[in-house]
Parts: C-alpha cells; sequence; structure tokens
C-alpha cells in the first residue's frame, strides 16, 4: 500500500480509464507516465480491460496501474491476474470487503456516505473513494468531512472537472483526485495520444498547483 500511498501523493490526479482495444494500452501508458501522472485506474468495463490492464503494466512498470469496478471477488482475482497493481470499487458490499481483506492486495474501497467512509477505515482501509462524488456533495462534503474524520484519506471521484481539480486536490483529507475527462473515448479511438498526453499534464499540473485553470 505505501507504493500507491506515495504515487498518490506524488501526482494527486488519477485518471479514469475505459478502453476497448488492447491495442491502445501500452501507447496509453506512455502518455500518461510522460506526461507526470503516477497511478491510472482502468475500468473493468469492456472485454478488453483485463488485457490492457497486463500490457499497460508492462509497458510502463513505473506506472502504478489498478483495475477500477471491481464489484466482487471474481474480479477481484481476474485483476490481480491480470497483473494491475491495486483495485478499486464504486462502493463495497459486505462480501466485497471481505474478499478485498481476505487477499490482502492493495485496494481502495467505494463509498458515498461517512457512515461508510468509517466503517471501511474499521477495518484498516487509508483511504478510500468518494464516488460519485459531484452528485453527492462534492467539494462541500469533504470539507465537512474533514474535521470529524481526520484519519480518513479520500479519492473524490465522479464529475470532478479540471476548474475544480485544484480545490479537490487541496483539501487535506483528499489522497487524490480521480478524473474521467483526462483520456476522452474520442481521442483514445482515434488513437491520438499526443492529445491525451497534453490533457494528462494539464491535468498534473492543475492539481499540482503548477498552473490556474
Amino acid at each position: 500500500m505505501q507504493q500507491l500511498k506515495t504515487a498518490l501523493t506524488k501526482c494527486k490526479i488519477v485518471p479514469v480509464v475505459v478502453v476497448k482495444d488492447v491495442a491502445h494500452a501500452a501507447p496509453l501508458a506512455n502518455a500518461l507516465a510522460n506526461s507526470g501522472l503516477t497511478v491510472v485506474e482502468v475500468t473493468m468495463r469492456t472485454p478488453a480491460a483485463l488485457n490492457v490492464i497486463s500490457e499497460m503494466v508492462k509497458a510502463r512498470p513505473d506506472l502504478v496501474t489498478g483495475a477500477g469496478t471491481v464489484l466482487n471477488a471474481q474480479h477481484l482475482q481476474q485483476a490481480r491476474d491480470a497483473g494491475a497493481n491495486f483495485g478499486v470499487s464504486p462502493g463495497t458490499s459486505v462480501a466485497l470487503r471481505e474478499a478485498i481483506l481476505a487477499s490482502g492486495w492493495n485496494f481502495i474501497p467505494g463509498c458515498a456516505t461517512p457512515s461508510e467512509a468509517m466503517t471501511l477505515a474499521e477495518h484498516g482501509f487509508e483511504v478510500v473513494k468518494l464516488f460519485p462524488a459531484e452528485v453527492i456533495g462534492g467539494l462541500n462534503m469533504l470539507k465537512s468531512m474533514a474535521a470529524p474524520l481526520p484519519h480518513i484519506k479520500f479519492m473524490p471521484t465522479g464529475g470532478v472537472t479540471l476548474a475544480k481539480v485544484a480545490e479537490y486536490a487541496a483539501q487535506p483529507n483528499v489522497a487524490a483526485v480521480g478524473g474521467t475527462w483526462i483520456v476522452p473515448p474520442t481521442l483514445l479511438e482515434a488513437g491520438d495520444f499526443a492529445a491525451i498526453e497534453k490533457l494528462a499534464r494539464e491535468a498534473h499540473d492543475a492539481a499540482n498547483g503548477l498552473i490556474s485553470v
């Protein structure tokens, strides 16, 4: 978990990507890593996802590559077998939580309420995903939870835009911000990795206070 926490702290932004073509895996990994990003979440929403994860890990072992949309124990094992460095879930059922704990694998479980976050923290999770962030209160919710729950770090994801990323990243209880805008499907399908690298660098710089947007 320390490698993941260090990577999150280093760049404060995690692109959340949906990849349909395994041929895009290596060039995408290169574009993200070359932009300064250190972590990526590849959602398990396409038939190619597991192969994409494997290829991204091979292409850029310096990029901490995670599997997103892990919903059950089977997904968890598949993601681990594919070589993913960690897993992420949109929410956390009791069955999934127990599978994660039994596996000992690096994982950022999802939550949407303070009670869910507290329960996950009680089970030893140091970083949790706040999802869908903008829908359930976004920045105001994170600010409200900072004082009573200072021991819990969040990765807000869902609806966050470039215009808000700097403010999210600056919150003391935010480990990193999940960004779905960084790798648009249109650019990925067009194979325009130069444009993706530009968006990734912009997101990195905004999250780290290097530019204002």
